[in-house]
Order: structure tokens, then sequence, then C-alpha cells
């Protein structure tokens, strides 16, 4: 016997009321339930903290002292529902203001049933994923004897998901490049980046849970290190912005070393990206490759916001984030994965760095 499924409860924060009640109704003939309708900030904070809606639709321009982002923000740091913008129009300022509040998107008024119906789902299951990852971080903290299984269980049982939101996504997509030729939608955008984003942590719990559980294995085979470290820089290009200046500097103009590529890969991918998103001033991002008394030399250099002497010595643990990172978001994994990467090797890897003066990591690996 089926169960029927959940009605799902929405609150509306709209100050216009025909709009709200034209919403309203198009929910409704969705199949969704009206929470309430609500015009002011103030008034979306008592009701949220009450009726702990599934998704709240918040208009960006409301009545009162605070406007819906503020709005959301404030719920945000209290209750764990998700929201999706509604607006008229939506300047870049607007969105990055919204993006920062955790938001799951935005729609633009005036609303298309299509379009809001998978808005919406793709919202509730953006966020189940969030809830059930942040549970999965939460065990990977925790010491248990069953981790590792548990671990690889539930990255097969979580990628499912993903793979649906993302293909929900490009079909959504899709569709409105079919009725609009040439544009793009910012909120699709936003959610096939989460999607990635998700899909790396997922990926990077994975790998830690093999490396401690003694199962990451070391593939050598002979690598052209310098096709290697070019192919990995243009991978950065297009997270770099146009204030970074990434380069790739080598004195040799041949060298092959028996490595894991696929290790090295991510390895370098980590360093270089570190370098890039803790540089958010812009400024120069380098690698150096050299070989020396049988051994191979990465440099990663950047100008960045450094670290305190003190975090160094933390540096490698898992979970471990300097306290100078700010709203610069990352799961405190990379650096732990590198360094069971350059152990399993056989290197060594160090760091030379301070607040505001940016950071250099030399590793150092046998030429096999």
């Amino acid at each position: 016997m089926n169960l029927p499924a959940r009605v799902i409860n929405i609150l509306i924060v709209e100050d216009e009321l025909l709009i709200a009640k034209n919403l309203s109704q198009k929910l409704e003939k969705l199949g969704y339930q009206i929470a309430d309708i609500v015009s002011s900030g103030a008034d979306a904070i008592q009701r949220a903290g009450e009726m702990k809606p599934d998704l709240i639709l918040m208009d960006i321009v409301i009545k009162g002292d605070i406007d819906g982002i503020e709005t959301a923000a404030r719920i945000h740091q209290e209750l764990d529902i998700p929201i999706i913008y509604t607006t008229a129009y939506a300047d870049d300022e607007t969105l990055q203001r919204a993006e920062n509040t955790g938001s799951y998107g935005y729609l633009l008024k005036p609303f298309k049933e299509r379009e809001l119906h998978a808005n919406i789902k793709i919202a509730l299951s953006k966020h189940q994923e969030a809830v059930r990852m942040q549970k999965l971080i939460a065990l990977a903290a925790a010491k248990s004897e069953n981790r590792s299984r548990f671990i690889s269980m539930a990255y097969h049982d979580l990628n499912t998901p993903l793979t649906t939101i993302q293909l929900s996504a490009e079909m959504l997509e899709d569709s409105e490049l079919q009725a609009k030729p040439g544009t793009t939608n910012k909120n699709v955008a936003r959610i096939k980046k989460a999607v990635s984003n998700m899909s790396e942590l997922l990926d990077e719990i994975l790998m830690l849970s093999k490396a401690e559980s003694g199962k990451l294995s070391l593939n050598l085979n002979p690598v052209n290190m310098i096709d290697l470290c070019q192919s990995i820089l243009e991978e950065m290009q297009p997270i770099a912005t146009q204030k970074h200046l990434v380069t790739f500097r080598t004195q040799t103009e041949d060298l092959q070393a028996n490595l894991d590529a696929t290790l090295l890969h991510h390895l370098l991918t980590n360093l270089l990206s570190n370098a890039i998103k803790y540089s958010p001033n812009g400024g120069n991002v380098s690698l150096e490759l050299s070989c020396e008394n049988q051994q191979i030399f990465f440099c990663v250099r950047d100008e960045g916001i450094g670290m305190t002497a003190e975090y160094q010595g933390r540096l490698f643990q898992q979970f471990e984030r300097g306290a100078n990172v700010g709203k610069i978001k990352g799961s405190g994994l990379g650096l732990c994965i590198v360094k069971h990467i350059v152990d399993l090797h056989g290197g060594i890897i160090s760091v030379e760095s301070a607040i505001d003066k940016g950071t250099t990591f030399i590793v150092a690996l046998p030429f096999c």
C-alpha cells in the first residue's frame, strides 16, 4: 500500500496583495498548501518560527524596516528552512546579497506555473540533500569502527539524488532555451554549481575515508610532468578572476616520473584552487616545477590572506580552517587529503605563510 505524499507547506512573503493571492492560487493548483501570507520581514520571522514551513517564497522588496534579503538572513541563522526569492527585477549586486544568505534561487515576476513548480521541487530536493550532507559530515568527523563502510554506502546513496537534481536543472534550462534562444537562467546556473560543489565534497569525504582505512592505493606509471602541470593550469583558469594572474614556471624542457597521475592531479588542483580562493583580492598565483637530488618539487605560491603560525601546526588536520577565512567557503578536508597523497608517495610537504603576505606550499616527491 502506497502512502499519500506529504503536502508541502509554503509561507508566502509578499506585500502586494493581488500578487500574493495570484501566487497562492497557482501554488494550490499545483498541489501545495499555503501556510500563511505575510507582508513584512518582522511577520515573516515570527510566522516562520511558529509554523516551521517546508519552504518560504520571499519577495525581496517588502514592507517594514528590513527587506527580504535581511529577513532571509535572520531566518537562515535560526531556522533551517529553504528560501526562494521572488522579485520583479534583480541586479547583480542584489543577487550577490541574496546568494550570501544561503538562498535556493530566485523567481522573476510574473510567475509561470511550470517554472514555479520546477524551482520549488529543485529547492526542496537540494535542501534535503544539504541536510543529509550535514549529517554525513558530522559522521565523518566522529570516529567509529563502521565509519568507512558507512561513508562508502552514503556516498552512493547521495550521488543518485544529486544526479536527479542536476538533470532537473538541465531540463529546466533546455526548456527555457527553447522558449528564449540565447538566454541563460542564473538560478539554474547556481543550482548546477551547488550540485557540483556537493559532488566534490562527497568525493573528498570518500577519498579521505579510503585514505584513513588504508584503501587508497598508489598506481605508479610514467607521467609527463610538464604536460600534467600545464593541463591543470588550464583547468584552473575558469575559477580565477580577472584580478588573478595564474602562471606556470619550470627550467626543464622534459621531465618524466613514475607517479600516480590521478592522485597528483587531485593534489595540485587542491593547492591551486586554494591559492585562488584564498586570494580574494587577486594577485599572482604560480605553480613551479623543478627536479633535484632524485626528487621532484612542486611549489604553489599566492599573494592571498595567508595564515598564522599557530594554524599552520593544525593545517593538515580534518575540518580545520583558519580563523581569518571569513565567508570563504571550504570543507576543511582538502589539505588533509593532500597530506595523505604526499605520504602515500613517500614525499614531504611544507608551508610558508604569514597573514596578508600570501602562502607557499612546497611538495617534494621521490623521483621514481
